[in-house]
């Protein structure tokens, strides 16, 4: 727990109302999205301002006291879970949209706006910002540049990295720099932003960020192609991809899922096919309605045994919701769900599929992928139960096979999900030792005192050695 003199520290940059250190207010931050982990901070704190974040930072940095960033903890690699103690850094006041520059095509934000929000108020002027992660109606804007989020339009438009332009970030010492502008052209000096942006609040603290915006697509069309051989649909990404057409969703969903997403959105999903592509194409009607014909013929050719356009907005937006549910379907099943997101190169995505069905099987598991099909970024989930340590141990067993196979197949652990405390005893496979150490010496640099969110991205001990062959 925290002493008198630094409690009261904290009571005078924040006031008492923005102070919490009951057993009561502590634990509702003490998890986030992640199944199995769970540690008490010493306090909870909510700054309103990035002066106030500054104090904050510089008590901590005296004291020698962990710092925990959140926003809304939807993260899935236990990135904001508190597993050292101390302070819970809460963003609840800092969620403002501070301004909508249509001349630039910016928007500028505090780190705790609700993505969703943000998205709204900018598609009210005409305007577009792209990433959509699933979370989106409750993730805020400094979480998805933590973890540097994807989404579903990821393929065709990038992910949040691909839209921050400028961030203020407080330091581990308290001082306050920014990074980038609203700028087209920028080479001065270390390329700052882009290493704050997934640094999973490890180097330091957002407290503001500019985003890139685009003009909003004139149209967009949905449809689903269905399979019954997973391998078709995986060649049919491939031949959609090299044939030059870069559609705005790409999405795969194997028969598991689908029953189980149907399940809950009701919406009429086929459940008595192996797999379906939710694929979508945006921009100006006539090249959106060339590009939806040839990947028609494209998926035909690939033996799709059906390939529907969704008929209104209202049924396209129907099937981009059902997919957005599949985590929560899927978590309906069993007391635990464990989403992994293993990413491979597009073209190897039916090996991958066929690599995590024989290791489920291996391992006696049920697994259901979905996932990102267009950008390679599968999420294998499997539904357990925590409590049963025999099975879980198989989980654990069988994740680690499946991140072995995507490394194997030129991919990577974590597409989007981050590393945190889940994926950081297996950096090193995708890293090696040489990669840890230079980005432990950036992480030494900027916090020598690791305060900031420790015990996450770097592993305290690699426990997982496996040997790749490539």
């Amino acid at each position: 727990m925290l002493n008198a003199n630094v409690k009261h520290s904290f009571i005078k940059v924040v006031g008492e109302e923005n102070f919490e250190d009951s057993k009561a207010g502590r634990l509702v931050y003490s998890y986030d999205a992640t199944p199995n982990f769970q540690s008490m901070p010493d306090a909870v704190v909510s700054p309103r301002n990035k002066q106030e974040v500054a104090k904050i930072v510089k008590i901590c940095n005296e004291n020698s006291i962990p710092i925990v960033p959140r926003g809304s903890g939807t993260n899935l690699c236990a990135g904001t879970c508190p597993t050292e103690g101390g302070i819970v850094l809460l963003f609840k006041h800092m969620n403002k949209v501070i301004e909508i520059d249509e001349e630039n095509l910016t928007v500028t934000v505090q780190p705790g706006v609700i993505t969703l929000d943000m998205i709204n108020q900018v598609e009210a002027k005409g305007l577009f910002y792209p990433p959509d992660p699933s979370s989106m109606k409750i993730s805020t804007i400094g979480g998805n540049i933590n973890e540097n989020s994807g989404g579903l339009r990821g393929l065709k438009y990038g992910v949040t990295r691909d839209y921050v332009m400028a961030l203020e970030v407080v330091l581990a010492n308290g001082d306050i720099i920014r990074t980038g502008g609203k700028l087209a052209k920028d080479v001065a000096g270390y390329d700052f932003t882009r290493l704050f942006v997934g640094s999973e609040g490890t180097l330091g603290i957002i407290t503001e960020a500019t985003l890139k915006l685009i003009p909003m697509p004139e149209t967009k069309k949905t449809m689903l192609a269905l399979y019954q051989d997973i391998e078709a649909a995986a060649k049919s990404v491939s031949k959609i991809i090299a044939n030059k057409i870069i559609p705005t969703t790409l999405e795969f969903l194997d028969q598991p899922t689908l029953v189980v997403v149907e399940a809950h959105a009701q919406i009429g999903l086929p459940t008595d096919v192996k797999a379906v592509l939710l694929i979508e194409q945006d921009g100006p009607p006539e090249v959106v309605e060339r590009d939806m014909l040839k990947m028609e013929e494209i998926c035909k050719k690939e033996q799709a045994i059906s390939v529907k356009v969704a008929a209104s907005d209202e049924e396209a937006e129907a099937l981009r919701t059902a997919r957005r549910s599949a985590l929560s379907a899927l978590a309906r099943l069993k007391p635990t769900t464990i989403l992994e997101d293993a990413t491979v190169p597009r073209s190897e995505i039916a090996k991958m599929v066929n690599g995590i069905n024989e290791i489920a099987k291996k391992y006696d598991l049920n697994i259901c992928t979905f996932g990102h099909a267009g950008d390679g970024n599968l999420h294998p989930t499997c539904p357990t139960d925590a409590r049963d340590h025999d099975e879980m141990e198989r989980v654990e067993k069988a994740f680690e096979e499946i991140f072995v196979k995507a490394i194997e197949l030129g991919g990577t652990i974590t597409g989007e999900h981050g590393v945190g405390v889940m994926k950081a005893p297996y950096l090193e496979l995708k890293l090696g030792k040489e990669g840890i150490a230079a980005m432990q010496a950036v992480k030494n640099a900027l916090d020598p005192n690791n305060i900031m969110n420790p015990g996450k991205v770097f592993a305290k001990d690699s426990r997982k050695r496996v040997v790749i062959t490539k």
